[in-house]
C-alpha cells in the first residue's frame, strides 16, 4: 500500500482527517530522541581539533609534527597530508557504513529503540578506548566502535523522529537531529579550544568526553517510547494505538492507525525489503532517497570544513588557537542555520531550500577557488585581511548548507520510503552516507595537498550538479503524509512512468 503498487489510491487519501495536539509527552520523546545526533555532531566536531593538536601529533605522527613546525607560519597545501591522519578519522565511517546493515534488522524486528540503545553502547566503548589508546592501532579500533555506535544511531533517529511526527510539522521535528548534530560539532570545537592548553594530555580528554552523549542517549534509549509504527510493524497494534493517542494528544486517531496497519500488511508481504528496493515501483526513492541525497549531501564538501576546519585554517597560515576559534566560528553559524531551516521546512519546502542553497555554495567555493588561485602560494604567509574574507565566506557557506543540504539530506530519505522498505531503505541512505563521508575525510588532505585551490572549483562543479538533480528529480514532500509521499510520485514528469508501469 504505501509503495503506491500493492493497495487502491484511495484507501490512503485520508490526510484530511489526521488530528494532532502538541503535547509535552511528544515533545519529550523527540528532544529525548534527537540526542543521538549528538553522538555524529561530537565526533565530527572532535576530530579534526584533534587532529591539529600538537601533543597528539607528537605522539602518533611525529613526522607531520616536525612539517608543522618547518610551515608554522606559513601557507602550505600540503602540510598535513598523511593517509595513516587520515585513516585515524575515516576508519569511523568505514565502520559505520558496514553496521548499518545489521542496524537495519535491529531497527526492523526489534525497533528504532533497539538501535538507539545498542548504537549508545558502543559508542561509549569507542570513547574510553580512543582516551586510553597508546599506539594507533587502539586509536583506529576505537573509532571502529564509535563507527558502529553512529551506523546504528543515524539509522534509528531520523526514522523514529519522522515517524513520530504530525505531517504538518514533520520536516521541523526531523530537523532536531540536525540541530543536535550541530549543537555537538560546536561543544566538541569548544572542549577542543580548551584542552589543546592542557599539555600533554588535552587530546585524551576530548575522545574520553565522547562518553557524555553515548551516556544520555542510552538513558533517553530507556525510557523513549517505541514508534507507533515500528509497534504496528511488530504486530503490538494495541500498544500502538496507545502511543499514538499519547504522542498526538487526541482519541480520533482512526485515520492515521488504519494507514499504519494498512502500511504494515504491505510490509510483511515484502520478504526481502533489501531486493524490494531495487523494484522498478521503488525507482524513485532509490535513486533520489538511497543514493542522491545522501550522496550529494557529503560531496558538496562541507564535511571537509567541518572534519578538517582546524588543519585547513593552519594550512591557511592562522596559528594553533586561531585556527580553532575560526572553527569555532563556523560551526556556531551551523547552530543558527540549522535553528533558521527549523523553522523554514515546513514553510518553505524543501525543494526551494535545496534550490536556493545550491545557488549560494555554488557561488561561494568559486569565489573562495578563485581568491586562493590569485593569492594563496606555497611557503607564502596569508594577508589577515584575506585570512577574514575566507572564514566569512566560509560562514556563509556554512550557512546555506546548515539550513538545506545538511537537514534535507536526512529529512527527505526518511520521509519518502514506504514502510516496507523504510529501515533498509534508510540503512542503504546511512551507508551511502558514511561511505561518502569516509571517501571525502580520506581524500580531502590529499586532494587539498595535489589539486590546491582546484578543490573548492571541484566542489562548485558538483554543486551545480546536484542542484540541477533536485531540480528536475524531487517534488515537494512538505506537509504530505508519511504514508502518502508515494502519490507524489504517479503525479511526477519522470517517475510516474516507473510507478504506474509496474502496478
Amino acid at each position: 500500500m504505501a509503495g503506491g503498487a500493492l493497495t487502491d489510491e484511495g484507501a490512503l487519501k485520508r490526510a484530511h482527517l489526521y488530528e494532532h495536539r502538541i503535547t509535552s509527552y511528544f515533545i519529550f520523546a523527540c528532544i529525548v530522541g534527537s540526542m543521538g545526533g549528538s553522538l555524529f555532531g561530537y565526533d565530527l566536531g572532535v576530530s579534526g581539533g584533534v587532529t591539529s593538536m600538537d601533543d597528539f601529533l607528537k605522539e602518533f605522527f611525529p613526522e607531520i609534527y616536525k612539517r608543522k613546525q618547518m610551515h608554522l607560519n606559513e601557507t602550505d597545501y600540503c602540510k598535513y597530508d598523511n593517509q595513516i591522519l587520515t585513516l585515524f578519522t575515516s576508519s569511523l565511517y568505514f565502520a559505520g557504513l558496514i553496521s548499518t546493515f545489521g542496524a537495519s534488522y535491529v531497527t526492523r524486528i526489534y525497533g528504532r529503540r533497539g538501535s538507539i540503545l545498542v548504537g549508545s553502547v558502543s559508542f561509549f566503548l569507542g570513547g574510553v578506548i580512543n582516551a586510553a589508546a597508546k599506539n594507533i592501532l587502539m586509536l583506529i579500533i576505537g573509532r571502529i566502535f564509535l563507527g558502529i555506535g553512529i551506523g546504528f544511531g543515524n539509522q534509528a533517529v531520523p526514522l523514529y523522529l519522522s515517524e513520530m511526527a504530525p505531517a504538518k510539522i514533520r520536516g521541523t521535528v526531523n530537523q532536531l537531529f540536525q540541530l543536535t548534530t550541530c549543537i555537538g560539532i560546536l561543544v566538541a570545537n569548544l572542549i577542543n579550544y580548551k584542552t589543546e592548553q592542557l599539555h600533554p594530555w588535552g587530546w585524551r580528554l576530548s575522545l574520553g568526553l565522547a562518553t557524555v552523549p553515548a551516556i544520555l542517549m542510552f538513558l533517553g534509549g530507556l525510557v523513549l517510547p517505541e514508534t507507533p509504527n515500528s509497534l504496528v510493524e511488530q504486530g503490538k497494534l494495541d500498544k500502538a494505538k496507545a502511543v499514538l493517542i499519547k504522542v498526538r494528544g487526541t482519541n480520533n486517531i482512526d485515520a492515521e492507525f488504519q494507514d499504519l496497519v494498512e502500511a504494515s500488511e504491505a510490509a510483511r508481504a515484502v520478504k526481502n525489503p533489501f531486493r524490494n528496493l531495487l523494484a522498478r515501483r521503488n525507482r524513485p526513492q532509490l535513486v533520489i532517497g538511497a543514493i542522491g541525497l545522501p550522496a550529494f549531501q557529503q560531496l558538496t564538501g562541507m564535511n571537509s570544513i567541518l572534519f578538517y576546519a582546524p588543519v585547513m585554517f593552519q594550512s591557511l597560515g592562522f596559528g594553533g588557537s586561531a585556527s580553532l576559534i575560526s572553527s569555532t566560528i563556523t560551526n556556531a553559524a551551523l547552530v543558527v542555520a540549522a535553528i533558521l531551516s527549523m523553522y523554514s521546512a515546513d514553510k518553505f519546502g524543501r525543494r526551494f531550500l535545496l534550490l536556493e542553497a545550491s545557488v549560494e555554495m555554488f557561488c561561494y567555493m568559486v569565489v573562495v577557488g578563485v581568491t586562493l588561485a590569485f593569492k594563496f602560494g606555497e611557503g607564502k604567509e596569508l594577508p589577515k585581511s584575506l585570512g577574514v574574507i575566507l572564514v566569512v565566506l566560509i560562514c556563509l557557506f556554512v550557512l546555506a548548507y546548515g539550513r538545506s543540504w545538511g537537514p534535507m539530506g536526512w529529512l527527505v530519505p526518511s520521509e519518502i520510503f514506504p514502510l516496507e522498505t523504510r529501515s533498509a531503505g534508510q540503512s542503504v541512505v546511512v551507508c551511502v552516507n558514511l561511505f561518502f563521508t569516509a571517501l571525502i575525510a580520506q581524500c580531502f588532505l590529499v586532494s587539498l595537498c595535489h589539486l590546491k585551490y582546484g578543490i573548492f572549483l571541484l566542489f562548485a562543479g558538483l554543486i551545480f550538479g546536484m542542484g540541477s538533480f533536485v531540480y528536475f528529480l524531487l517534488p515537494e514532500t512538505k506537509q504530505v503524509p508519511i504514508e502518502e509521499v508515494y502519490l507524489l510520485w504517479r503525479q511526477h514528469w519522470l517517475w510516474k512512468k516507473y510507478v504506474q508501469d509496474s502496478e
